[in-house]
């Protein structure tokens, strides 16, 4: 029996890391995109409304490598997810309002909100396993 819950508790570690690295795959491609075409981007920031678009910026792409990194590492996952699940959520309402968009861009941008809206979900879902696996190894583990 020992043997069966070892294999299940591999099992799961394993998945959990799929489900964090597949998670963090976004924010870092969007991340080094985003440096990468850094000028381009900051106009892009700009026309949707972003105030202080030269500060935000940087501070995104650190959020998105940073991120990222952090979560595949599995460092304070709780942490790290509830922030990337908020700024996920932000970026939804900012960058992807379906509601006001041409009907040309209606589908595109209703898409990536409900992408977005879903990503959160995954990070719920990640948060609720770190909490019980905090729990799970008691306060001295």
């Amino acid at each position: 029996m020992t043997t069966t819950t070892t294999t299940n508790d591999d099992t799961g570690r394993g998945l959990v890391l799929a489900a964090r690295v597949l998670m963090a795959a976004i924010f870092l491609v969007a991340g080094v995109r985003k440096l990468l075409t850094y000028g381009a981007t900051l106009g892009y920031f700009g026309k949707l409304g972003i105030p202080l678009a030269d500060v935000v910026l940087p501070l995104t792409i650190a959020l998105e490598v940073g991120g990222g990194l952090l979560l595949i590492a599995g460092w304070r996952v709780q942490w790290v997810a509830g922030a990337l699940a908020l700024f996920t959520l932000a970026t939804g309402f900012i960058a992807h309002a379906f509601w006001a968009a041409d009907a040309a861009q209606f589908n595109g941008q209703l898409n990536n909100f409900l992408k977005n809206v879903a990503m959160v979900g995954g990070f719920l879902v990640l948060i609720a396993h770190a909490s019980a696996a905090g729990r799970k190894a008691g306060p001295g583990g």
